[in-house]
């Protein structure tokens, strides 16, 4: 079988079925990357540990921090002690809240009442005001990436200089 046929049918694999947690299986969220296809992982209880990419994920599929995955537990170990067994999106999400599967410590961040509150959002927005281009509401936000916030105070004290050296040039040009 061929690298590129190997890996349409893992995407395949990992985009189209809807697997539930069997047995000892157990869903946990990606808190971060470690290198070398290990990630920190947290359970719905707050468990923090290691989980190791599988062989056949490797370089076909990406996981980033804030996604779900189902792992199976490895008993011998001691830092990484699961591998990742299937990587759950939205669709498969959803299909485990509608089937109550979801562990009830992820449960704060619904993906669809966010995005029909959203959706509302916007609508009021659109009837308030007209379009603007100012509207970065459709952007893409990266989630691996940690948000700062920047006050704009330093502008404001950037302009006051510009200010003061020009009044001095004009001032030494007279």
């Amino acid at each position: 079988m061929s690298q590129a046929t190997k890996r349409k049918y893992v995407i395949q694999e990992v985009l189209g079925d809807f697997v539930t947690p069997t047995g000892n299986q157990q869903i946990v969220k990606v808190t971060r990357s470690r290198g070398n296809n290990l990630h920190e992982a947290i359970t719905a209880q707050g468990e923090t540990f290691l989980v190791s990419m599988p062989t056949k994920f490797r370089k076909n599929i990406w996981i980033k921090r804030g996604d779900y995955v189902i792992v199976d537990p490895i008993a011998e170990g001691e830092k990484v002690k699961a591998e990742i067994s299937f990587i759950l999106y939205k669709d498969q999400i959803q299909n485990l809240q509608k089937q109550q599967l979801w562990p009830e410590g992820f449960m704060v961040v619904q993906p669809a009442q966010v995005q029909t509150n959203k959706r509302q959002e916007k609508d009021e927005k659109d009837e308030e005001f007209s379009y603007s281009e100012d509207d970065d509401s459709d952007l893409f936000v990266n989630t691996n990436r940690r948000h700062h916030q920047y006050s704009e105070s330093e502008e404001e004290d950037d302009g006051e200089e510009e200010d003061e050296d020009e009044e001095k040039r004009t001032e030494n040009g007279s």
